[in-house]
């Protein structure tokens, strides 16, 4: 059988072109990650830059602020309106999270 394209089928899924993120996009999180992260840190190895990359990619997806969303994080997440506020410690103390206890 000859392969017809989605839009022949009547799909609506998006070709992977569409959703794929453009090159300004990536740019700039390589950026963000260059400046915010491994810029202030001595990477031991591939193992440690592992190690860094993900709790970087935790902390900016679950608690960094962004702009664009309103000064909310990609996750969203409660509001905590009573208790003590102390800082979180991320990646060593390079980034704070503030939290209510």
């Amino acid at each position: 059988m000859a392969r017809r394209s989605p839009d022949v089928l009547g799909d609506e899924h998006p070709r992977s072109a569409d959703i794929a993120a453009s090159p300004m996009a990536k740019c700039l999180c390589l950026g963000s990650i260059r400046r915010e992260c491994i810029d202030h840190l001595v990477v031991l190895g591939e193992r440690h830059l592992l190690h860094v990359l993900l709790s970087y990619l935790n902390y900016y997806n679950a608690v960094r602020t962004h702009l664009s969303l309103g000064k909310d994080a990609p996750v969203p997440r409660g509001i905590q309106a009573v208790g003590r506020i102390v800082p979180r410690p991320i990646l060593g103390g390079l980034h704070h999270q503030y939290v209510r206890i």
